[in-house]
C-alpha cells in the first residue's frame, strides 16, 4: 500500500506532499481506497490500517506526519488509538465520525485530535484539511525556533509562545496544537471581537464558511480546560477573550 518514491526520512524527490506521510485508519475499504488515492494524487505517502491494534503498531513502526483517524474501529475505537499514539510522538490527527454529534467532536478533540469531519464528506475538504495541518506544524516548530520575548499574562492565564506552554492560577494546561494556537489568535488582541470566519482563516487558514462548526467545538474544548468565563461568546458574530479589567 505504501509508495516507495522518497527514503524513510522523508527526503524529497518529488512534490512537497511527497515528503509527509500520511496513515489512514478506516474500517470501511470503499473509504480507505478512495482517501488513500486521494492522498497519493496529492503526492503523500500512504499506509493503511483497518483496527485500532494494528494503527497503533504502524504508526510506531513508521512513524506518520498524520494520522487521519476513523473514531469506530474493530479492536479498540479512534479515540484509544489517538491516546496511544499521541503518547508515543506529538502527531497532527484529524477525525473521523459517522455522526454529528458534539460530543464525539469534543472527546475526540480532549485526547488529542486537531481536527475532525464528517462524513459523508468532501475528498476536497479531506485534501485541504490535511495541507492545512501540516502547515500548522510547520508554523510551530519555526515559532519554536523563534523565541518571543517574555511570557504573556492575561491575569491568571499565562501564555509561554516559545515554549507553547499554558498555565492557568499557576497550573500547566494541556492543550492540543490547534488549541494553542486558537488561544494565541485571541489573545493577540484580547477583548477584541472575531469572527468565526476570522478564526478559522488565521488558525485553520480555512476559508470556506462551513468549517465554522470546528471553531465552535474548539472553542467549547478550549473552555473545558482555561475556563469558560475567559471565552465571551457574541452570538451570530464570534469570540473574545475576556481580561481583568485594569
Amino acid at each position: 500500500m505504501e509508495q516507495t518514491h522518497t527514503s524513510h526520512n522523508g527526503t524529497a524527490t518529488a512534490t512537497q506532499g511527497a515528503q509527509r506521510r500520511v496513515l489512514v485508519v478506516e474500517d470501511d475499504a470503499t473509504i480507505v481506497e478512495a482517501i488513500a488515492a486521494r492522498l497519493r494524487a496529492e503526492g503523500f505517502l500512504v499506509q493503511t490500517a483497518g483496527d485500532g491494534p494494528a494503527a497503533v503498531d504502524t504508526a510506531e513502526a513508521w512513524q506518520p506526519d498524520l494520522l487521519i483517524l476513523d473514531i469506530m474501529l474493530p479492536g479498540f475505537d479512534g479515540l484509544e488509538v489517538c491516546r496511544r499514539v499521541q503518547a508515543q510522538r506529538p502527531v497532527p490527527v484529524l477525525m473521523l465520525t459517522a455522526r454529528d454529534d458534539e460530543t464525539d467532536m469534543l472527546v475526540g478533540l480532549g485526547v488529542g485530535a486537531d481536527d475532525y469531519m464528517t462524513k459523508p464528506f468532501s475528498m476536497r475538504e479531506l485534501a485541504a484539511r490535511v495541507h492545512v495541518l501540516l502547515r500548522r506544524v510547520e508554523r510551530a516548530v519555526v515559532a519554536a525556533s523563534t523565541p518571543r520575548s517574555g511570557i504573556l499574562r492575561l491575569g491568571e492565564l499565562e501564555i509561554d509562545h516559545a515554549q507553547r506552554r499554558v498555565r492557568v492560577r499557576s497550573e500547566d494546561v494541556h492543550l492540543t496544537p490547534t488549541e494553542f494556537d486558537l488561544l494565541v489568535c485571541l489573545a493577540n488582541t484580547p477583548r477584541a471581537v472575531l469572527s468565526r470566519e476570522q478564526l478559522l482563516a488565521e488558525v485553520w487558514d480555512w476559508a470556506d464558511a462551513s468549517g465554522t462548526r470546528t471553531v465552535d467545538s474548539h472553542i467549547k474544548a478550549l473552555r473545558r480546560k482555561i475556563g469558560a468565563e475567559r471565552i465571551r461568546t457574541v452570538h451570530g458574530v464570534g469570540y473574545a477573550l475576556e481580561t481583568p479589567t485594569p
